[in-house]
């Protein structure tokens, strides 16, 4: 079972809520999968030639995305749910750390807070764990030049200070 809730940004966020939503999709999809899915298929079939039947194509590929979706659905709610609290360091970026930096390139002070990707919700502060600049930032600590991929190049970072999500502040 994950861990508590934790606080971000004037919002909560609780893993058991992100992961109770996924699964409710999943579910849902696991229903169209084997329930509703198979009986347009079989319809389709019975009306004859597939070789140029729209419907049978349709369901076909539906069921192809819907496989995919569960899968990812699945990985995620793994991950999620091997989240540990407790286990996040306080000495580094991480999971629900606020990370205040200068961009090297521009002078730019900026603030960005790590969320998984479930709980972004427009925040422009907030950066999914999972993407390039939220994975650069993972392990960073005041001082440290960070370097982060985008699609029009390169962009440095110096961190001036973070602020764990057990709440140590690191300057």
């Amino acid at each position: 079972m994950p861990g508590p809730s934790f606080f971000l940004e004037g919002q909560m966020f609780d893993l058991r809520e992100i992961i109770d939503r996924l699964r409710k999709e999943a579910e849902s999809l696991h229903r169209e999968l084997t329930v509703e899915l198979p009986k347009e298929i079989g319809e389709a079939i019975s009306k004859g030639d597939l070789s140029e039947n729209a419907e049978y194509e349709s369901a076909k590929e539906r069921q192809s995305t819907i496989m995919s979706r569960l899968a990812q659905l699945n990985e995620r709610i793994q991950a999620l749910s091997s989240i540990s609290l407790d286990d996040i360091p306080r000495d580094q970026a991480s999971l629900g750390s606020t990370i205040f930096v200068e961009n090297l390139e521009t002078g730019e002070k900026r603030k960005f807070v790590i969320v998984p990707h479930e709980a972004m919700d427009g925040n422009p502060d907030f950066v999914s764990l999972n993407s390039p600049i939220g994975r650069a930032f993972l392990g960073a600590r005041p001082g440290d030049e960070v370097y982060v991929k985008i699609p029009r190049g390169e962009m440095e970072f110096l961190v001036e200070k973070v602020i764990t999500y057990h709440g140590d502040v690191l300057e």
